[in-house]
C-alpha cells in the first residue's frame, strides 16, 4: 500500500501532538543544574563553595533516581573518548589562553573567580571540598550534560515530537552547529572555546553513535582541566 496507515504517526512532523512528559528526566538536571547557579549568583561569594556541595549531590542524585528513564547509553569507542579528552584540555586551555592574550573580551572576571587556597583555613576541609569539585566535574557534569545536550536535545531538534524516534548519534546540521552555539551560552567568556570543542564532542558522536564516548571524553577533559588549575592555579578556569 501507498498510503500511509492513520495509525502511525509522524513524531518528526510538528503538527503532531508530542507525548507528555517524555523528556522531563533529560531536563530536571540540567534545569536544576542551571538554578543553582542562578541563585548561587544572588548570594554573598562566601556561598558558592557550599552551593557548589550542593548543586553536586543534588544533581547527582537526580541522575541516580531517573537513571532507568534515560536511553540505555553505549559504551563503545570509549577509548577514542578518552583521547578526544585529552585532545580536548589542549585545545580548551590553548585556545582560551590564546584568546585572552590577544582580546580583552575574553579575559574572565575577577568576581568570578574561586581560590579554595584562600577560602578555606583548613587543610583538610579545602582538600575535601576540591576532591567534590574534581569528581563532580569528571562524573556528575559530563553525564548530566552529554544525556541533555548530545542525547536528548539533539534527537529533539531532529524528532520535534518525539526525541525518541531519532536515532543517537544521527546526523543532521542543525544540531551539529545549533547545539555548540547554544552550548557555549552557558560558558561566559569561553564561548568561543567552548564552540570549538562541542564541534569535537558533536564529530565523536556521529562517527561512534556512542554517548559513552562523548561522556567519556568530556569527563577526561574537566578531569585535565582540574589537573591543569591545581598546578597553575589559575583559578579563572574552574
Amino acid at each position: 500500500m501507498s498510503e500511509q496507515s492513520p495509525n502511525l504517526i509522524d513524531y518528526r512532523n510538528p503538527d503532531t501532538k508530542p507525548e507528555p512528559f517524555a523528556d522531563r528526566a533529560y531536563i530536571a538536571p540540567m534545569a536544576t543544574f542551571l538554578v543553582i547557579i542562578f541563585i548561587a549568583g544572588k548570594l554573598p561569594a562566601a556561598a558558592y563553595p557550599w552551593m557548589y556541595i550542593a548543586r553536586a549531590f543534588i544533581v547527582g542524585a537526580m541522575l541516580l533516581f531517573l537513571w532507568k528513564y534515560y536511553t540505555k547509553i553505549r559504551w563503545n569507542h570509549w577509548w577514542l573518548g578518552a583521547i578526544v579528552g585529552v585532545i580536548g584540555i589542549f585545545q580548551w586551555v590553548g585556545m582560551q589562553l590564546f584568546l585572552q592574550k590577544h582580546f580583552e573580551f575574553f579575559h574572565p572576571s575577577a568576581e568570578g573567580v574561586f581560590n579554595p587556597f584562600e577560602y578555606f583555613t583548613d587543610p583538610n576541609s579545602r582538600w575535601a571540598w576540591i576532591a567534590i569539585r574534581v569528581l563532580s566535574a569528571s562524573i556528575v557534569v559530563p553525564i548530566m550534560e552529554e544525556l541533555f545536550w548530545r542525547d536528548y536535545l539533539w534527537r529533539q531538534v531532529i524528532a520535534p515530537n518525539d526525541f525518541r524516534l531519532a536515532q543517537v548519534g544521527e546526523f543532521d546540521w542543525k544540531p551539529y552547529l545549533g547545539i555548540a552555539v547554544v552550548f557555549s551560552l552557558v560558558h561566559g567568556n569561553w564561548w568561543l572555546t567552548a564552540i570549538v570543542w562541542a564541534l569535537m564532542i558533536h564529530t565523536l558522536l556521529v562517527y561512534t553513535k556512542s554517548i559513552g564516548a562523548c561522556i567519556i571524553a568530556h569527563g577526561v577533559t574537566n578531569f585535565l582541566l582540574a589537573v591543569y588549575v591545581l598546578k597553575t592555579q589559575d583559578w579563572s578556569f574552574w
